[in-house]
C-alpha cells in the first residue's frame, strides 16, 4: 500500500469525485462526523479552522453511523443539515463504514501496515487523523480533543 493518502479517490456527498492528489501541498484533517452526537457542535470548529486556513488545509468530513447510530440519515439529509445548522462548505463524503468492513482510507489511516507510521483505532464520532502536505499520515486525535486544540493549530500552522 502506498505511504500517501494522495492515492486514493472517495465519492463526495454529492455525488462528485473526491480525489486525494488534488491536495498535494496541503495538509489534511480527516475526521468521521454524526449529525446527532454530542461532539456535533465540532462542525463549527471544523468549519471555523478549513474557512481561516484554506490556503494550506482542507478538512474532509467522513459521515458514518458507525458509533451509536448517531447518522442514521441520507446523504442528502446529512448535507442539508451540515450546510444549514453550522455552514459546512469544506468537503465531506458519502457515508461510510469504518468498524466492521471499513473504507479503504480507513484501513489506510487505522494500520500501520497500510500507513508506515501507526496504528489507531477509532472509537467514536470525530476522531481526527492529520496527514502532512506530502500525503503522509502524522497524528491522530480522539473526539474529545477540539479542532481548535492548540495542538492542531500549532501543526496546521507549521
Amino acid at each position: 500500500m502506498e505511504e500517501s493518502i494522495h492515492s486514493f479517490k472517495v465519492e463526495g456527498i454529492s455525488g462528485e469525485e473526491i480525489d486525494f492528489a488534488a491536495f498535494e501541498g496541503k495538509k489534511i484533517l480527516i475526521v468521521n462526523v454524526a449529525s446527532a452526537c454530542g461532539y456535533t457542535p465540532q462542525y463549527q470548529q471544523l468549519q471555523e479552522l478549513y474557512s481561516a486556513f484554506q490556503d494550506k488545509l482542507v478538512v474532509i468530513g467522513f459521515p458514518s453511523n458507525d458509533f451509536g447510530g448517531q447518522e442514521p440519515g441520507t446523504n442528502e439529509e446529512i448535507q442539508a443539515f451540515c450546510t444549514s445548522r453550522f455552514g459546512v462548505h469544506f468537503p465531506m463524503t458519502t457515508k461510510v463504514s469504518i468498524k466492521g468492513k471499513p473504507h479503504p482510507i480507513y484501513v489506510w489511516l487505522t494500520q500501520k501496515s497500510q500507513n508506515k507510521v501507526a496504528d489507531a483505532e477509532v472509537r467514536w464520532n470525530f476522531h481526527k487523523f492529520l496527514i502532512d502536505e506530502k500525503g503522509r499520515w502524522v497524528n491522530h486525535f480522539p473526539s474529545s480533543v477540539s479542532p481548535l486544540d492548540e495542538q492542531i493549530l500549532d501543526w496546521v500552522q507549521s
